[in-house]
């Protein structure tokens, strides 16, 4: 990032969660000051806000940043001018981690004559899968009036508005987990009076997380499905240009393969060494696959009345809690200790009987065949 900026000579924005909460890690902390200590030697200004991460983080309160980087106040909006660049900055900070009023309605109007950036972090219009912190709308964002509004907090890039008041997440510089997969890295924004917003995503990351889902349904043999595998593979590796890659391969679909998928160690085996070949690690092979017979579509009565008992006990994670009692008491609690398994928990015992319905559902569908 700092890298790209030096390269175009423009400001940074940081929208916040330059920190991860109350980690004691202060390596992080003094390299971002040395990045920061760079930019200052190129004469380059950083505008940031300090978002829930950074409100909890003891490295925020101990760190002296250098003078080109202006920290956004946490008690009300805060603008700042440059004249040099032709420039107004808004923005405000969490002085705490659990900031749940809307902030943006409080920011001032634009200021005329300048390129105006808002600079928050927020939770829009629910932003799910994130905590509803500063929760505003993009209404409340456009209403300023700002050529500009860079927001954090959303780890996935997303648009908000364009045109005239653009409105933007640019997300994290690196994805952390699967759930975080795709490219990662930051807008840089073309600001002009005259000619509007344009922004462009520049790429920044140095892994890429990639969940590949492979559909199975269309495959009559697990050769078939293994060479969706490596097709699905070699793209998503096309697609990292160059990075290396962490992939969750997820088989979905009703197919007649259904029972060989069940045999998880084998296809774990196979997967791995399709993407071994390929350079990938694989970081999880889940099979969400089921066989392509329903009790209902079967008239073999006895099988039928199997599968209904199996899929009765799935939803009935009282009684699956009777079943797994003893394997509880033998290896529950260093499951538990371990973070592996909670066989007390009533969501998991129903995955484990979804899993264990499926699996024989295949199996009676291979018998058959």
């Amino acid at each position: 990032l700092v890298d790209l900026v030096v390269a175009e000579r423009a400001p940074l924005f940081l929208a916040g969660d330059v920190y991860d909460g109350d980690w004691h890690d202060y390596s992080t902390g003094r390299f971002f000051v040395r990045q920061m200590d760079r930019l200052n030697d190129e004469g380059i200004r950083v505008f940031m806000v300090a978002g829930n991460h950074d409100a909890a983080s003891e490295i925020t309160r101990s760190l002296r940043l250098p003078s080109n980087v202006t920290v956004m106040d946490t008690t009300q909006p805060q603008s700042v001018v440059d004249d040099d660049l032709g420039l107004a900055v808004h923005g405000q900070g969490f002085a705490t981690r659990a900031v749940v009023r809307n902030l943006a309605t409080a920011f001032p109007a634009r200021i005329p004559g300048v390129v105006n950036v808002g600079l928050l972090h927020t939770s829009v219009d629910g932003a799910e899968g994130h905590a509803s912190y500063a929760p505003c709308r993009v209404e409340d964002l456009t209403a300023r009036g700002y050529d500009y509004f860079a927001l954090g907090h959303v780890h996935q890039r997303r648009v908000l508005a364009e045109g005239e008041h653009a409105v933007a997440y640019s997300g994290n510089l690196q994805g952390r987990h699967p759930r975080e997969s795709g490219a990662k890295g930051a807008w840089l924004v073309d600001l002009d009076l005259k000619a509007g917003v344009h922004l462009e995503f520049r790429a920044l990351d140095v892994a890429r997380w990639a969940v590949v889902e492979v559909r199975a349904d269309t495959c009559g043999r697990l050769d078939e499905v293994l060479g969706e595998v490596e097709q699905r593979l070699r793209a998503a590796l096309a697609d990292a240009e160059g990075r290396p890659v962490v992939a969750r391969v997820v088989f979905t679909g009703r197919t007649p393969v259904a029972c060989e998928l069940m045999d998880t160690v084998r296809v774990k085996e196979e997967v791995d060494r399709i993407a071994a070949n390929l350079g990938i690690a694989v970081e999880k092979v889940d099979v969400q696959v089921s066989p392509p017979i329903t009790p209902e579509l079967d008239d073999d009565d006895l099988r039928a009345a199997v599968l209904a008992a199996a899929m009765a006990l799935m939803n009935d994670p009282g009684r699956v809690q009777t079943h797994l009692r003893d394997l509880d008491t033998e290896i529950g609690l260093p499951l538990r200790e371990a973070e592996l398994l909670n066989l007390g928990d009533p969501e998991t015992r129903r995955s484990l009987a979804a899993q264990a319905a499926t699996s024989l559902a295949a199996q009676l569908a291979a018998v058959v065949a």
